[in-house]
């Protein structure tokens, strides 16, 4: 049986989000740090931009290319709100609805592993 892409693609997107929210939280826990910039990582879409389709080769003749492995840059974000008189970017609100988002999204992406499993689980029991 061949490897389905779909749980890589859950992986990948579940390593972000941890990434992601390790980034979120040390953004809530430095939000008193005079100078302290908030940081964010990249958004999933550009990770994936980054990922080429890897082909598989079926017969010996056939050409093949490497998938890329695409990391996760954490970067400073633009400030857009009110600049603290300590230098601090953090926007605890922000943070916190960032945090929600990540949760949502972890739900969602367990969510949909979980129902492809039991589909692959049906389709293999037939």
């Amino acid at each position: 049986m061949e490897p389905v892409t779909l749980f890589d693609l859950a992986t990948k997107q579940s390593q972000w989000l941890a990434v992601r929210q390790s980034a979120i939280a040390s953004n809530i826990a430095n939000a008193n740090t005079p100078g302290y910039t908030a940081n964010d990582v990249e958004p999933f879409e550009k990770v994936l931009d980054r990922t080429a389709v890897s082909l598989q080769a079926t017969e010996a003749g056939h050409l093949g290319s490497e998938a890329t492995n695409a990391g996760f840059r954490i970067k400073q974000e633009e400030p857009t709100g009110v600049i603290l008189p300590s230098k601090n970017t953090v926007v605890v609100e922000d943070e916190l609805m960032k945090a929600g988002e990540v949760r949502r999204a972890f739900e969602l992406n367990t969510a949909i592993v979980k129902a492809f499993h039991s589909m692959m689980m049906m389709a293999v029991k037939t």
